[in-house]
């Protein structure tokens, strides 16, 4: 698996809808039940537009599984993200509303990507969802609860 990662654009909405309405396909297999849950997704399209526009937001693809339908390689993971400037006296923290991915090491690799961003920003830390799959993959940047479902690792010493 090789993956490229890189800043996701406001025409790539639509392969999001695309991605996440199959994995929905996958886990509801009620037509109108994935009519509302999509409804009530972090990945709806107004939240797709709204992240995609501010330039913090990240895709993976596989470039191993290149087709004429998918040149970059298959969408194999995606994070939504934003700056919070001022807030909670820190000066900049990134704020990673959705993280979705196909495999472990598209996990891996975004969530890596969030905090290594953050770094070279001067980001003073990052807000992870909150979930044992993330949990996993941030653990080595010593991760601390902010919320029930929010986790922060720090970004500076």
């Amino acid at each position: 698996m090789s993956l490229v990662s890189r800043i996701l654009q406001i025409q790539d909405i639509e392969s999001l809808l695309s991605y996440e309405n199959k994995k929905l396909m996958d886990t509801v297999p009620d037509e109108e039940e994935r009519l509302f849950a999509s409804w009530n997704s972090r990945w709806r399209k107004e939240a797709l537009e709204h992240y995609l526009g501010l330039g913090w937001s990240f895709v993976s693809h596989d470039t191993d599984l290149k087709s004429s339908s998918a040149p970059e390689g298959q969408l194999v993971g995606y994070f939504l993200a934003q700056p919070l400037v001022f807030f909670e006296a820190q000066t900049q923290s990134l704020w990673v509303e959705h993280l979705s991915y196909s495999t472990l090491t598209a996990r891996d690799e975004l969530c890596s990507l969030a905090y290594k961003l953050s770094r070279e920003k001067h980001f003073q830390r990052v807000l992870f969802p909150n979930n044992s799959s993330v949990m996993n993959s941030i653990a080595g940047f010593k991760p601390e609860a902010w919320s029930p479902s929010v986790a922060m690792v720090k970004t500076t010493r």
